[in-house]
């Protein structure tokens, strides 16, 4: 695997490894990948592949994030947090938007992307 590609993977791996809006699928997945290239630098290609496979259909959608915020999140967030976090989001699917913009989806889709496997 190309530095630059291996770079980029590692810095997307990190974020899902440590944020909070990962969930421990994810978190394992990403620890996994960097047990996997400390222990061989061969075998990122292979660890890439696993861990894209993994994060496939993991990231939430614009409409996933939106029918969070119009559902539980009135009860989790308080009716004013929801609303306007619907807001943003709801703005951002007019703009475009088809990912949830949290660390963790990002991280993923920005992987995911590079594979073919989503178009951001």
């Amino acid at each position: 695997m190309e530095k630059e590609l291996f770079d980029y993977i590692a810095e997307r791996v990190d974020i899902l490894a440590a944020s909070g809006a990962s969930t421990q699928v994810t978190k394992d997945a990403a620890n996994a990948w960097k047990a996997a290239v400390v222990a061989d630098e061969a075998a990122a290609d292979e660890a890439t592949a696993t861990l894209v496979d993994i994060l496939d259909g993991r990231p939430t959608t614009i409409d996933g994030v939106i029918a969070f915020l119009q559902g539980p999140a009135k009860e989790m967030l308080g009716e004013e947090a929801a609303a306007q976090g619907l807001a943003a989001q709801l703005k951002r699917k007019e703009e475009g938007a088809k990912w949830c913009d949290c660390d963790a989806c990002t991280a993923a889709t920005e992987i995911l992307a590079k594979f073919g496997r989503v178009e951001l």
